[in-house]
């Protein structure tokens, strides 16, 4: 209980849902809609205007607490999209959105990315039938993802069928709602995100 409320104030602190109580947070009772201002006793003043620094300093905090990376895995992450040829945002966001916790609760398969972690770690999933146990593992176009048979009756995949017949994936990704099963369709495209990439790329461009 602890630790959610930890991270429901890092929520509230950063402005952002981590998705923390899966289905609860995708409703009023999520705790940035219950209370949408900063904690602490100076939380509802409006404050200050943001410097272009901490305007890319909050989001770069935003995207590593919703990803689930420690700083030095996200400046990695970073640091390799800015080695690629092309649109380093595109190649940024493929790097961040391709990480197999990221895309099995894209594909409605977990609550939230730190359940997908949890679950990947303890070897609940499976890429192209083999057991991946690394969360930050990159699945390529074509690859497709599933629950491990031997894992399937765990309570948490139980009633899944059902829970995710409304749920709707990105464009980039496709599942087959029946057999719990996706697959990466193409890669991921910018407008499908909900962060200010660029901000990210500035803030480590310094």
């Amino acid at each position: 209980m602890k630790g959610i409320k930890a991270k429901e104030k890092l929520e509230r602190a950063l402005g952002t849902k981590l998705f923390l109580k899966a289905e609860r947070c995708s409703s009023p009772k999520c705790v940035t809609v219950r209370r949408p201002q900063r904690p602490g006793v100076h939380g509802k003043s409006r404050g200050k205007a943001k410097s272009e620094y901490g305007r890319q300093l909050l989001e770069k905090q935003r995207i590593r607490a919703s990803y689930g990376l420690r700083e030095k895995q996200l400046a990695k992450i970073v640091g390799e999209a800015m080695k690629k040829t092309g649109s380093i945002t595109e190649s940024l966001i493929g790097l961040l959105e391709r990480q197999l916790s990221n895309v099995v609760f894209r594909l409605g398969l977990a609550p939230s990315r730190i359940v997908a972690r949890q679950l990947i770690n303890h070897g609940h999933f499976l890429v192209n039938s083999k057991k991946i146990t690394i969360p930050s593992y990159l699945v390529k176009v074509g690859d497709i993802i599933s629950i491990n048979p031997s894992s399937s009756q765990l309570l948490i995949f139980k009633d899944l069928a059902n829970k995710i017949k409304k749920h709707e994936t990105p464009e980039w990704l496709t599942l087959e709602k029946e057999k719990l099963e996706g697959k990466i369709k193409s890669l991921p495209k910018n407008a499908e995100i909900s962060f200010d990439i660029n901000l990210l790329i500035d803030y480590y461009s310094k």
